[in-house]
């Protein structure tokens, strides 16, 4: 008997000792790391990493992302994005996309529960989407970023929200109505499984920055990707951001590329679509090598010098509606992911281009890659060590001076200065054989190659699709 007690008394104890284990790694995990505020400097030499939590592993959650964070400081990430972390509205819920898109009740019974839904048909802005885990998970995520120096921004849905969303229901009066009281969907869209947020409503305005500001001062994130932020009146920017700033030191992205959204404190960086789309159509071969200049000519006329755009050969839209970077950009996309580095602003990795991603992702259904290092990875790694120790390729708000050294058709050609440091890029976007007469003399590091190499106004030959990145010594 007496050997009986003694076991349950040391059981108990053990059971005590594992509860309160448990409960001080509640406690722990649930302190927040704090980084201090975005600093200038970080911005001249970040990657900002799109992370689409659904698709990046096969577990699809939160925690299978958050253990491979540590590693993207290899990349130079320094800001994540995070796709849409919110639950996704039942009603109206997607299957497809584009003129023909269906909802998954479209479907036979039996396959309907594979259709997840857009992340952009949000049914509540201050939860977690379970899909992915729970709110623990979530700060342990964010945790873990700060832990490694980088910030965490949520993919905030200003415009709409979905059919299940609470406000449907106890405010009304917060959509967009037809001439019936009807509830309707963003106009001139296919988004039929959303409705329309009214910013005429000064309440549902309040409501919105309410739950902002619960991520910012409850959960520790640093700011917002905003959706189709140009959609939204600028005035609702004008109105929320400085209360937002008010609470805590942001970061703010704008997917949008109207210079009057960078104005005055508002959003920090903005896309960069012409640039972007000009990448796309050198490519393709449809557009010779001035359509880049050209496009970086109108963003110098039309942003502020501390204006940051995003470059970016691929995102969660270009990948699963456009195509991956191999169909869109065939052999010049080694070429093109070099260019987004070198050129004036912030490069974007979207999950999975670092693991040579060569397939379009499912949008509405549960996808993965192979996390397979190969060359991709090697070549990210290698510019963002490059733009992190070299100060002419600062992006941010004090950027390194941009150089046209030839502006022809064949050759995309410039350099970066700033300081005492130079960085030149040339490139052949023709279909043969080209030369780039540099006017550059002295001392260079051909940096991919790792080769030392003497300029002396040289004529350099370059391959179809061949590009060097030279740095002065």
């Amino acid at each position: 008997m007496k050997k009986i007690i003694l076991s349950l008394v040391i059981l108990t104890i053990f059971a005590c000792k594992e509860e309160a284990s448990q409960v001080e790694k509640k406690v722990v995990s649930e302190e927040k790391v704090v980084l201090k505020p975005i600093a200038d400097s970080d911005l001249e030499t970040a990657v900002i990493y799109e992370a689409n939590i659904r698709q990046y592993s096969p577990e699809g959650t939160f925690e299978a992302f958050t253990k491979d964070i540590p590693q993207l400081k290899q990349l130079g990430v320094k800001v994540i994005w995070l796709m849409p972390v919110f639950p996704i509205s039942e009603t109206k819920r997607k299957a497809t996309g584009g003129e023909d898109s269906k909802f998954a009740t479209d479907f036979p019974e039996a396959e309907q529960d594979k259709y997840l839904g857009s992340y952009y048909a949000v049914s509540d802005f201050t939860k977690i989407n379970p899909e992915f885990g729970t709110m623990e998970d979530f700060r342990d995520l964010v945790n873990t970023a700060h832990d490694n120096g980088i910030y965490v921004i949520l993919d905030w849905v200003p415009n709409h929200t979905g059919w299940d969303h609470t406000w449907l229901k106890t405010n009304p009066e917060y959509y967009t109505q037809n001439d019936k009281g009807e509830v309707v969907h963003p106009v001139d869209t296919d988004w039929t499984d959303v409705a329309d947020l009214n910013y005429d409503n000064q309440e549902m305005r309040k409501a919105m920055i309410a739950d902002m500001t619960y991520w910012l001062t409850k959960e520790g994130v640093d700011g917002f990707r905003c959706d189709v932020a140009g959609s939204v009146p600028t005035n609702f920017w004008e109105q929320a951001i400085p209360e937002l700033r008010a609470k805590k030191d942001i970061f703010m992205l704008a997917e949008a590329w109207e210079p009057e959204l960078l104005k005055d404190g508002l959003f920090d960086m903005a896309y960069g679509w012409d640039r972007h789309h000009a990448m796309n159509a050198i490519a393709k071969g449809e557009k010779d090598a001035t359509e880049f200049n050209n496009a970086l000519q109108t963003d110098f006329e039309r942003y502020a010098s501390d204006d940051i755009l995003m470059n970016f050969v691929t995102n969660h839209d270009e990948n699963s509606w456009n195509g991956t970077i191999k169909e869109r950009m065939g052999e010049a996309g080694e070429m093109m992911t070099a260019l987004a580095y070198v050129t004036p602003g912030m490069p974007l990795i979207y999950s999975g281009q670092e693991y040579d991603l060569d397939h379009r992702l499912l949008f509405f259904e549960k996808d993965s890659f192979p996390h397979t290092k190969g060359a991709t990875w090697e070549l990210l790694e290698k510019l963002a060590t490059l733009k992190q120790n070299n100060a002419a390729l600062h992006g941010g708000k004090a950027s390194a001076k941009y150089n046209v050294i030839v502006n022809g058709k064949d050759v995309i050609s410039f350099s970066r200065i700033k300081d005492n440091d130079e960085v030149v890029f040339i490139a052949n976007v023709s279909k043969e054989n080209a030369k780039v007469n540099l006017v550059q003399k002295g001392t260079y590091l051909d940096y991919l190659s790792n080769k030392t190499i003497e300029l002396e106004g040289d004529a350099i030959p370059l391959a179809v699709n061949e590009f060097k990145i030279l740095v002065k010594k």
